[in-house]
């Protein structure tokens, strides 16, 4: 059946976008699936991360055009309804997420790689706005995250020009942590996110929680919310680990908790 394919690695939970007959192309029901997959995924205790990944030749082509007609006449209603919740599991995920990028992500699949945490890229990977090409503004997020991500110039130049950027290319940028060959992507999106699984997930996690907050507030807001988020997990299993680990001259082993 199409949708989105689970698996598990040990600690780690694959999700893979599995219609690659349109290159993963959006549909309400495939992302439905998705926000469905994280749920069932974290549900578990013993996922600690999750790579996000597309079968085939593409991780995303962007919205399935034919499938469109579903989300009604009030384009604003439907996107709502059928494609934000999913990307709010994705930023709000109680678990880091590693996008493993295989060939395109184009228009709202180069929003939706945004979405998660860490990039990594196939050499063939490219990304590429697409919006302005069919006289659209970019959206699903892509405003926000990309400025943040490359910076207002660069964010700019993709979305005026709809040059597609190439997997090197958004290296030097910081818009991907790692280049691999192709047949190298999954093994070293699920080497990164083990070491992601094996950290302090609580931690981890509030600290992406902080940058995000960190967008909308002062300096002087900012230093108050780093402390009460600090006072929240410093009692926490893997807080107490840490420090007797590092008392004790040792490695920590970290629970999740």
């Amino acid at each position: 059946m199409p949708g989105v394919k689970r698996e598990r690695a040990d600690a780690v939970g694959v999700l893979t976008l599995d219609e690659p007959a349109t290159l993963n192309a959006m549909t309400p029901d495939l992302l439905g699936d998705l926000a469905i997959a994280i749920g069932e995924m974290t549900d578990d205790p013993q996922v600690r991360a999750l790579v996000l990944t597309g079968a085939g030749r593409g991780f995303c082509s962007g919205q399935n055009l034919k499938a469109a007609q579903i989300l009604g006449d009030d384009i604003v209603a439907g996107v709502m309804r059928y494609y934000w919740p999913t990307f709010k599991a994705l930023r709000e995920c109680r678990v880091p997420i590693v996008v493993a990028v295989n060939g395109v992500a184009a228009g709202g699949g180069f929003s939706l790689a945004m979405a998660g945490d860490m990039i990594v890229a196939a050499r063939s990977a490219s990304f590429i706005q697409v919006f302005s090409r069919i006289a659209l503004v970019p959206d699903l997020g892509s405003t926000w995250l990309l400025p943040r991500l490359v910076g207002r110039q660069r964010a700019l130049e993709l979305m005026l020009s709809n040059e597609p950027l190439s997997a090197e290319q958004a290296k030097e940028w910081g818009l991907v942590r790692e280049v691999f060959d192709e047949a190298a992507l999954l093994d070293g999106a699920l080497a990164l996110a083990r070491k992601l699984a094996a950290g302090p997930t609580r931690a981890l996690v509030a600290t992406r929680g902080l940058i995000e907050h960190s967008e909308h507030s002062s300096y002087a807001d900012q230093f108050r919310r780093e402390i009460e988020v600090q006072a929240e997990i410093r009692t926490s299993a893997d807080a107490v680990e840490g420090r007797n680990a590092f008392l004790e001259k040792r490695a920590a082993r970290f629970s999740g908790r």
